[in-house]
């Protein structure tokens, strides 16, 4: 075994932590100023970021599709509070909702299309299908059979009520008959 290996003395250890603390610490001394504060308080409007030159395209892209759905929610939203029972509004405001993993605002919605229109069958199945991302498979399946009640010939209806009956694990219990 070679034994010319020498290990390093505790004050040169030291003084290379010393050394290392010191060179880590003074970059981010130049992050602090005592004379300006640390966030700016000045907004700046939408319109003049979506020009600013600096902005990568890429990321002007993504803001430009963010302030889109933004206006898109509010007009779905003014739209369904002036019709509470324009169920295709309220769908697409619930699909909005739910793409942006925002389920509870989405079941809000179909609840308050469905003080309006109750028998609705979009609306009891859009709500049924939430409740299932959800995991509350049974008070989906409720909706389902409600929704089959007033329509029983309805297909996607059906579908859905399956799928439920699958995610719950009650596959094999008996299912609502299809109609001719």
């Amino acid at each position: 075994m070679n034994s010319n290996t020498v290990s390093p003395s505790p004050m040169f250890l030291r003084r290379n932590s010393l050394l290392f603390a010191v060179l880590a610490i003074l970059p981010l001394g130049g992050c602090a100023s005592w004379q300006k504060p640390a966030l700016s308080v000045q907004e700046t409007s939408s319109p003049e970021l979506l020009s600013a030159d600096q902005i990568d395209p890429a990321m002007r892209e993504r803001i430009l599709r963010e302030v889109g759905q933004d206006v898109q929610e509010r007009a779905l939203r003014d739209e369904v509070k002036q019709h509470p029972d324009n169920v295709d509004a309220a769908i697409r405001l619930t699909n909005a909702l739910v793409g942006q993993k925002r389920p509870h605002e989405a079941v809000e919605v179909l609840d308050s299309v469905l003080v309006a229109a109750p028998g609705n069958v979009r609306a009891l199945n859009a709500k049924g299908v939430i409740l299932d991302i959800e995991g509350r498979h049974d008070a989906a399946q409720a909706l389902y059979r409600r929704a089959l009640e007033n329509e029983p010939g309805n297909q996607m209806v059906q579908h859905n009520f399956n799928l439920s009956l699958a995610f719950n694990g009650k596959s094999k219990q008996p299912r609502l008959a299809r109609s001719q």
